[in-house]
């Protein structure tokens, strides 16, 4: 079995990969020559594939796979002993942050759509963006399968059920628990999905997925909490907020200059928000100065509950500044050359 480091932004969830025939959704995709990927999470998949060809890697994408579905996204004949790569991220519809597939082989990627590129040395020069991506070992050159899945197990078919449960509460649509069976309340909510949308009432469940995604991306973009980066240079950006009676902390988020993240997809709650930046350049690095307001940090991704024993716990404080309070549950909050300073190392201080 091939486990992926998860890398994203708000944990709910734990994803694995696993390669080889697996499953009712592997036995399905037996059946078709190539490489399959299957999707046996409640979320909809984007992922970007490489190959190796002669002393480069393509990397080419994007393949959406609905939940429960199989699709190929490479063509046999296959080839043995030499690693092929994978990416996957979640569709921005899902609520609580995209999540993604990850490994440790740094390739570029076109974030917005279609794209094909041979490993160019600098991602950025080309406009692409950076991404880890898993090794993935295929052993059979007619017909191999990396099956996705999460920690709340569902077999192929119950994955779609849970699939078009957690689109519907994404698009705003009371709906129950995500169980992965489609019962009275669940179907209640479809039909009063497609009667407020004035889609058809025989839509399948593939067409029902994707008119839920739809609405749900919509929606996000009226809500929650985005960061914006106006620096010429990229940064990393967290924040800090309320959760339940005490305090959390979350990093990082890398972003490109002039581009935007939203942290938060969700209605806010009417109380401010923190937030911190690092940013690298040729001549060192700056911080986001100006912050009065404490909160823990850490040198690689993080989540932290509590404020008051960073030390105690092995982690650093950071200064955050207190952002607006949100309006209607939509923050947006913008980084700006002039907030950023130099520190100094501890090699200059000696």
């Amino acid at each position: 079995m091939v486990q992926a480091r998860l890398s994203r932004i708000l944990p709910t969830l734990s994803f694995f990969l696993i390669s080889g025939f697996l499953g009712a959704a592997a036995a399905s995709a037996q059946e078709q020559e190539g490489w399959s990927i299957c999707n046996e999470t409640s979320m909809i998949a984007e992922l970007a594939t490489g190959r190796q060809v002669n002393n480069d890697v393509v990397i080419e994408g994007w393949n959406r796979v609905r939940p429960g579905e199989c699709r190929v996204v490479l063509q046999a004949p296959l080839r043995t002993g030499t690693p092929y790569f994978l990416y996957g991220r979640t569709s921005r519809a899902h609520r609580g942050g995209q999540q993604s597939w990850t490994g440790d082989y740094e390739f570029c990627v076109d974030g917005q759509g279609t794209f094909s590129v041979e490993s160019p040395p600098d991602c950025a020069a080309m406009g692409l963006e950076t991404r880890s991506f898993q090794a993935i070992t295929i052993e059979d050159r007619t017909s191999w399968t990396t099956t996705l899945r999460e920690t709340a197990r569902w077999p192929q078919s119950n994955a779609q059920a849970a699939g078009i449960q957690r689109l519907l509460r994404d698009a705003g649509v009371e709906s129950g628990s995500i169980d992965g069976y489609i019962g009275r309340r669940t179907r209640a909510a479809i039909r009063t999905f497609l009667s407020e949308q004035n889609l058809p009432s025989d839509a399948t469940d593939e067409e029902l997925i994707d008119y839920l995604e739809q609405i749900a991306i919509e929606r996000s973009r009226n809500l929650g909490f985005t960061i914006c980066n106006r620096t010429e240079e990229r940064i990393w950006a967290a924040i800090g907020r309320r959760r339940g009676e005490g305090w959390e902390s979350r990093g990082w988020w890398a972003l490109a200059s002039d581009t935007c993240e939203r942290v938060i997809d969700q209605d806010l709650i009417s109380a401010s928000h923190f937030v911190y930046a690092e940013m690298d350049t040729d001549e060192g690095r700056k911080v986001l100065t100006g912050g009065v307001d404490r909160f823990c940090i850490s040198h690689s991704q993080f989540a932290i509950l509590g404020r008051e024993t960073c030390e105690a716990n092995f982690y650093e404080e950071a200064g955050f500044i207190e952002t607006d309070v949100p309006e209607d549950g939509l923050l947006i909050y913008e980084f700006f050359d002039r907030d950023f300073e130099y520190v100094e190392t501890e090699d200059e201080d000696q």
